[in-house]
């Protein structure tokens, strides 16, 4: 198993232990404003905040990482 492949599995599952953690010491809702999109105050569960937080910081990584190609071994760029 490649080594980044380790650490960057073990840094993911302490971020959503962290998550979990959150979601059961934080039970009270919470105001979400964003004026310029949301006319109204969103009133959730600070848990649910936290994991759509989480989950939009995932799927802009992902969106981010996409088209990367590695460089061919042994090759250099002129």
């Amino acid at each position: 198993m490649n080594a980044m492949l380790l650490i960057k599995t073990l840094f993911f599952m302490a971020v959503l232990l962290l998550l979990v953690m959150m979601g059961v010491h934080n039970r009270g809702t919470v105001d979400f404003n964003l004026p310029p999109v949301l006319k109204n105050v969103i009133q959730q569960p600070a848990a649910l905040m936290y994991f759509a937080f989480f989950a939009v910081g995932v799927v802009t990584g992902c969106i981010l990482s996409l088209g990367r190609k590695p460089k061919p071994a042994g090759k250099e760029q002129k």
